[in-house]
C-alpha cells in the first residue's frame, strides 16, 4: 500500500511552515525514489505542534511535529513512512491525548480528509444530511434542527430552528442564506479552519438551509485577511456546481440552491449581521435599527437567515444522525457540542470540540496546559475582545450559555484567551473602550461617543485624578453603553470594563504617564 503523506495548508500551519515542509518532504521523495502521496490536508487543532505532519499506512496514521524543513532528512532515515521512532513522533494521531478526549462532530473531518476531495468527504460521512434533506419536507427539517437545541454558535445562541421557521414562514418571493464567516474575534479560528479544512461541510450545511426555508441563494460573507480560506471555499464551491450538490437541481431534486463567497473589507462591526446585510448590499457597513428582523426584512428587504459558519456546519451531522442523537451532547439549554479556541499565553492552544458543560478551569488548565510562561494564570476573557475576564475563582464555572450569563459573562464564539499574572486589567480595561471607539459604525451615541469617554475616563483613572469619582462615572457609561446601544459592539464593550473592575479592583490604580493617548493608540 502506498504510503499516504499529510501536511497541513491551514493557515496557522502555513505560518510557521508547513508549505516549506511539503516543499522538503517532495524534494526527499524524488531524490530518494520513493513513491508516496502527499496530501495538504485542514489542521487538527493542535496548534503547539503545527506543522503536524501524519503519515498513513497499513491502515495506521501517526503524527510527527512540529516539523521543521530541516527534520525532513532525518524523518527520511528513521523510517518515518513505516512510523519509524524519531523524536517529533507522538504515537498514533487519533491517540493522542489532546483529540482522544474530544467529542468532534462538527470538525470530525478537519485534518482528516483532503478538504478539496469530494470523494474523501462522501467517504467519510459528507452529504448524507443534504441527502436526507432533499426527501424531507421544508418543515420537518426546521423541526429537526428546532428538536435539535442548536444554538447560534456566533454570540447570541440564538435558537437557530425558530430563526429558521420564522423565514420558511415569512412571505417572499425570494428568500437567501447568509453565513456570517466575518471571524474578527481575539483568539478565533475556528470559522477559518472549517472554511480551510473541511469546506463541503459548511456548503452542504448552507443548501440544508436554503431547501429547509426556501432560499435559493445563499453568501458566504468573510474577511479580506482570509486569502487561503477564501480560495478553498470558491474551489470547493465550483466542484459543488460541476457535480450538482449546488445549481438548480440540487442532488437531483426539485430544491435550487446556488452560493458564492462575498468578501469584506476588515470592519469588524460588520460582523453584526444587519451592518453585514448592509455591506454585502454595496452599502456602508452601519448597524441597522431592529425591528424588522433580518429574518423578515433581511439582504435586499427580503427574508433571510444570518447564520454563522459553525451553526451551519453543525446542521449535515443532525440531519445525518439525528436531533436525538446532537440533544443528547451537553447541558441545560446549551445542546451539542462547541469548538472552543484556546489562545493566548497558554502551552496547548488550539481548537478542542467537547459538549456543553465542560468548566473553564478543566479548559485551561487540564487541556491547555496552564500559561505558556509558567506563571500564575490571573485572567482568561471568553467571547472576544469584548468578553468578560474570569479570575480563577470563577473556573469553576460550567461552559454553558447560561451559567456564563450567570456571571455577566459571554460564550460568544467561543475564543477563550489567557493572560498570566503579568497582565494589567486596567489597560486591558481601557484597550475595551479603545477597540470599540475605533471599530465603531458611528451610527448610535452610546457607542460612538461613550467608547472615546471611556478611554479618557480610564487615563484619569490610572493619572490618579479623583480615581473614585472617575470609577463610579466608569460604571454609569457602561451602563448606559450596555442599555443603549443599538447593537452589540457598544452593548457588549462593558463586559470587559466592568468584570476588570469587578474582579481585579486592585489594579484600577494611579499609573501616571504609562498609557498612549487614544489618538497615538488609533494611528
Amino acid at each position: 500500500m502506498t504510503p499516504v503523506i499529510f501536511v497541513p495548508r491551514d493557515a496557522a500551519a502555513i505560518a510557521v511552515g508547513a508549505n516549506r515542509v511539503a516543499e522538503a518532504i517532495a524534494a526527499e521523495l524524488s531524490a530518494r525514489g520513493i513513491e508516496a502521496e502527499l496530501v495538504r490536508n485542514g489542521s487538527r487543532g493542535l496548534h503547539w505542534l503545527e506543522p503536524l505532519v501524519e503519515v498513513r499506512f497499513c491502515d495506521r496514521r501517526v503524527a510527527y511535529g512540529p516539523v521543521k524543513p530541516s527534520d525532513v532528512p532525518g524523518l527520511f532515515e528513521a523510517g518515518f513512512l513505516e512510523g519509524g521512532a524519531h523524536p517529533l513522533l507522538h504515537g498514533e494521531t487519533e491517540e493522542m491525548p489532546f483529540l482522544k478526549a474530544q467529542t468532534r462532530l462538527t470538525f470530525a473531518r478537519c485534518g482528516v480528509t483532503d478538504p478539496l476531495s469530494l470523494d474523501d468527504y462522501r467517504l467519510h460521512g459528507g452529504l448524507n444530511g443534504l441527502e436526507t434533506a432533499v426527501a424531507m419536507q421544508p418543515a420537518d427539517i426546521v423541526q429537526h434542527v428546532t428538536d435539535s437545541g442548536l444554538r447560534g454558535r456566533g454570540g447570541a445562541g440564538f435558537p437557530t430552528g425558530i430563526k429558521w421557521k420564522t423565514v420558511l414562514n415569512a412571505p417572499g418571493v425570494r428568500k437567501y442564506i447568509v453565513c456570517n464567516a466575518d471571524e474578527g474575534d481575539s483568539g478565533t479560528f475556528a470559522d477559518r479552519m472549517i472554511m480551510e479544512g473541511d469546506p463541503f461541510v459548511l456548503i452542504e450545511g448552507m443548501a440544508i438551509a436554503g431547501i429547509a426555508t426556501g432560499a435559493a441563494k445563499g453568501f458566504i460573507y468573510t474577511r479580506s485577511e482570509y486569502p487561503h480560506a477564501i480560495e478553498t471555499m470558491q474551489a470547493a464551491i465550483e466542484t459543488a456546481r460541476k457535480t450538482g450538490i449546488l445549481g438548480p437541481s440540487v442532488l437531483g431534486s426539485a430544491h435550487a440552491f446556488d452560493m458564492e463567497v462575498r468578501v469584506g473589507a476588515g470592519a469588524y462591526v460588520c460582523g453584526e449581521e444587519t451592518s453585514l446585510l448592509n455591506s454585502l448590499e454595496g452599502k456602508r457597513g452601519v448597524v441597522r435599527a431592529k425591528p424588522p428582523l433580518p429574518a423578515l426584512e433581511g439582504l435586499f428587504g427580503c427574508p433571510t437567515v444570518v447564520n454563522n459558519v459553525l451553526s451551519l456546519a453543525s446542521v449535515p451531522v443532525i440531519l445525518d444522525k439525528g436531533a436525538d442523537f446532537y440533544r443528547d451532547f451537553g447541558t441545560g439549554r446549551s445542546r451539542g457540542t462547541m469548538p472552543i479556541q484556546l489562545a493566548g499565553n497558554i502551552r496547548h492552544g488550539g481548537l478542542y470540540e467537547t459538549a456543553f458543560g465542560i468548566t473553564l478551569g478543566e479548559l485551561v488548565n487540564d487541556i491547555g496546559g496552564g500559561t505558556l510562561s509558567g506563571r500564575p494564570v490571573k485572567a482568561v476573557q471568553v467571547g472576544g475582545p469584548l468578553g468578560a475576564y474570569f479570575p480563577p475563582e470563577l473556573f469553576d464555572t460550567p461552559f454553558d450559555y447560561e451559567a456564563f450569563a450567570a456571571q455577566d459573562g459571554l460564550i460568544g464564539h467561543a475564543g477563550v484567551v489567557v493572560f498570566d499574572d503579568t497582565a494589567d486589567m486596567l489597560r486591558q480595561a481601557r484597550f475595551a473602550m479603545e477597540f470599540c471607539a475605533v471599530e465603531s459604525c458611528g451610527k448610535c451615541t452610546p457607542c460612538r461617543i461613550g467608547a472615546v469617554r471611556g478611554v479618557e475616563v480610564v487615563d484619569r483613572i490610572a493619572d490618579g485624578d479623583k480615581p473614585e469619582e472617575q470609577i463610579d462615572l466608569l460604571k454609569d457609561l457602561c451602563n448606559t453603553m450596555k442599555l443603549g446601544s443599538l447593537c452589540a459592539l457598544g452593548g457588549f464593550t462593558p463586559y470587559p470594563v466592568m468584570s476588570a473592575l469587578t474582579h481585579f479592583p486592585q489594579d484600577f490604580t494611579p499609573k501616571p504617564n504609562t498609557l498612549k493617548p487614544l489618538a497615538e493608540a488609533a494611528e
